[in-house]
């Protein structure tokens, strides 16, 4: 499964190291993380990431295979 993450603002160098998995694109004023998830244990541990790190997620949306 892949998956693309809208979050508010442009993230810090350290802040987009903490997401590995996923490829970053700035879109001012928001950045888009997306890539494989693996399955929803994968997907719930990076939406706690998003929120430990305190970042808005604008959206989520599972993207065609």
């Amino acid at each position: 499964m892949r998956y693309e993450f809208r979050l508010t603002g442009r993230l810090s160098k350290p802040i987009t190291e903490a997401f590995p998995e996923l490829e970053e694109i700035p879109a001012a004023p928001q950045t888009l993380l997306f890539g494989a998830v693996t399955d929803e244990a994968h997907l719930y541990g990076l939406l706690m990431r998003f929120q430990d790190l305190g970042l808005h997620m604008v959206e989520m949306r599972r993207l065609p295979d």
